[in-house]
């Protein structure tokens, strides 16, 4: 499959899965112009250096790549850059991630996940895109207890504002793609990692902390499980969307909404024990850590676990990448990235 000479516009380029998603769209052919506005959220320089890295790997691509530094809540900017572009496909993967942080500053969760959101909804519809994709999140789910987690199931109870800005950004999706007739596709991801992966999550503050001989904090005594999720499977899986935007079925008996709207999980569907993630981890890094058991944290979940039966059918979505060799990965690209 390839996307040779389609027009791709990718938000949030510097991201962990932004990054890693425009080397492969441009290892297609593609043409890719990425917004990212480089925040201080967590570090800028692993963000420039995922830029870097875009340039270095797609020396040898025939498709072209150009970048905008622009805040997506800042509408003026934005327009000029979009009004000067007619793209195939629009990604929106940018956002103020992370749930603990919106405990502490949830005005950037209001314009950048609302406001930028919002700003992105209107130049689809001024543009008329033909394939907009959006990342929400597994966090949507909340503390559901019926597992696997499937994406029939109501999502109306976000136990984080975090989660209920991607719950919020589904609705308003929707409500574009009813009205205007947009085909659209958004993407629940589960607990993403691997190289270049982002310093505020698990496991990459587990690593530093192992390394630097620092104790870890298992939160929840240790009792939950996560659908760890490598960052390959999930960019195959964004691709493959590109292929095949949503459309309309009237006649479907388990689908009550008539628009061009499609919601799916990206996961790897195999729940892992934390205490067993944090093993494996430990073997790759040939050291033992330390460990300080706490109680469990306000936003965050037990468990999570994606049906992925929905993707499957759609896209033939199969994540290949087993837990011991996706840490593998990170481990090594860790160590090599940051000189340890």
């Amino acid at each position: 499959m390839s996307l040779e000479g389609k027009e791709i516009l990718v938000t949030g380029c510097a991201g962990f899965i932004g990054a890693a998603l425009v080397i492969r769209l441009l290892n297609s052919n593609a043409n890719v112009t990425g917004i990212d506005n480089i925040n201080s959220y967590y570090s800028k320089k692993l963000k420039t250096a995922r830029l870097e890295e875009i340039k270095e790997k797609t020396k040898q691509s025939k498709g072209k790549w150009n970048y905008f530094k622009v805040s997506l809540e800042n509408k003026e900017s934005f327009k000029k850059i979009y009004l000067n572009h007619n793209f195939d496909i629009v990604i929106h993967l940018a956002a103020q991630a992370g749930v603990r942080y919106s405990l502490i500053n949830p005005d950037s969760y209001i314009n950048s996940n609302l406001v930028g959101f919002g700003n992105v909804l209107e130049m689809c519809r001024e543009k008329s895109i033909k394939n907009f994709i959006f990342a929400s999140s597994s966090s949507v789910y909340g503390n559901d207890k019926r597992l696997p987690f499937s994406e029939n199931l109501n999502v109306d109870h976000p136990i984080s504002l975090y989660a209920a800005t991607k719950k919020s950004n589904e609705l308003l999706a929707h409500s574009y793609s009813h009205l205007y007739k947009i085909p659209t596709t958004g993407l629940r991801f589960f607990t993403v990692y691997g190289p270049w992966g982002r310093p505020d999550m698990a496991p990459m503050i587990f690593i530093k902390s192992i390394l630097e001989r620092k104790k870890i904090k298992i939160f929840n005594h240790g009792n939950m499980r996560r659908d760890f999720t490598y960052i390959d499977d999930v960019v195959e899986g964004i691709y493959r969307c590109c292929f095949k935007a949503a459309f309309c079925e009237e006649n479907r008996s388990d689908f009550f909404s008539t628009a061009p709207y499609r919601i799916f999980n990206i996961g790897n569907g195999k729940p892992l024990k934390l205490m067993d993630f944090i093993r494996i981890l430990e073997t790759n890094l040939g050291l033992d850590s330390e460990k300080e058991y706490l109680g469990m944290q306000k936003g965050d979940v037990v468990e999570t676990w994606a049906d992925l039966e929905k993707i499957k059918d759609w896209i033939d979505y199969k994540p290949s990448t087993s837990i011991e060799e996706g840490l593998f990965n990170l481990v090594s690209w860790y160590k090599k990235f940051y000189l340890v």
